[in-house]
């Protein structure tokens, strides 16, 4: 990532409730590498280098892939009026189209269903959720390597979770077939430096790591309001107001209203194929 942080800044940018940050190997490049990540929505008209889409699958294609059932895709799209189109349909963010490269991320089981099929196979177990929870954590693996990569190659990118807002919407404008669904989407370009974010801030390594069993002890209550301080004074610094994490967290989880149409998650599923045994 460009105009990144010494190790130990990134460390206290990423941790400003925790009093003793994780230093011991922080001076790994890669280690310091991933302490620098931030999203990246705002992108300049730099064009991407040849090549660079197949290097960066190659990165994903590295990751882990349970019993190597490769169960995911990737649709690279760059037309403008696909792009316009996959924004509106992703709760209208703006900056979707505006950067050079957008990828939506595919819980793929159509694939290994069309191989068993001209196999003469049945392959019953890709009704079962077992096997969408296979194709969602092995997309999710590729994506962060790939993310990985494309920062370290100089570029930006950002998730776009609301990419499953509207399901069937996506489905059709990318033509997938019945047993895949586009899981989020991704923004990739050279970042604009003048509009770069900050690193966010994390829950302090207390609120998350549990050792041996897990515990809830009196610390994770404190953990998470010093978070909550920490939060509001990232948020006044960087122009978005005063945000704290816990009501914006109630705020996403108080019901089907505040889930920007994922509500209905299980039933789009199943108009896509999905068996979820």
């Amino acid at each position: 990532m460009p105009d990144a942080l010494p190790p130990r800044a990134a460390l206290a940018a990423r941790y400003p409730a925790q009093d003793t940050p994780p230093a011991a190997f922080a001076d790994n490049p890669i280690v310091a590498h991933l302490l620098n990540h931030r999203s990246v929505r705002a992108f300049t008209d730099k064009p991407l280098p040849e090549g660079l889409i197949e290097t960066l699958v190659a990165a994903a294609q590295s990751a882990p892939t349970s019993s190597n059932l490769q169960t995911w895709s990737l649709v690279t799209v760059q037309d403008r009026e696909r792009l316009s189109r996959l924004a509106a349909a992703s709760n209208r963010q703006g900056f979707l189209n505006t950067a050079p490269l957008f990828l939506v991320w595919v819980a793929d089981l159509s694939r290994n269903q069309r191989l068993g099929e001209a196999a003469g196979q049945t392959l019953e177990g890709i009704d079962y959720l077992e096997s969408y929870m296979v194709a969602m954590i092995d997309a999710a693996l590729a994506a962060q390597n790939l993310v990985v990569a494309a920062e370290a190659l100089g570029l930006g990118t950002c998730y776009i979770g609301a990419l499953r807002s509207k399901p069937e919407v996506i489905s059709e404008e990318l033509n997938l077939p019945p047993n895949a669904m586009g899981l989020f989407g991704m923004c990739i370009g050279y970042p604009d430096m003048e509009r770069l974010s900050d690193i966010k801030p994390r829950l302090p390594q207390s609120a998350v790591v549990h050792r041996e069993t897990y515990k809830v002890t009196p610390e994770e209550a404190a953990a998470v309001a010093r978070y909550d301080d920490a939060m509001l004074d990232f948020s006044t610094r960087v122009g978005q107001g005063e945000v704290r994490w816990l009501p914006r967290m109630f705020q996403r989880l108080a019901g089907a209203g505040s889930l920007s149409g994922r509500h209905r998650m299980t039933e789009a599923l199943k108009n896509l194929g999905f068996g979820l045994k």
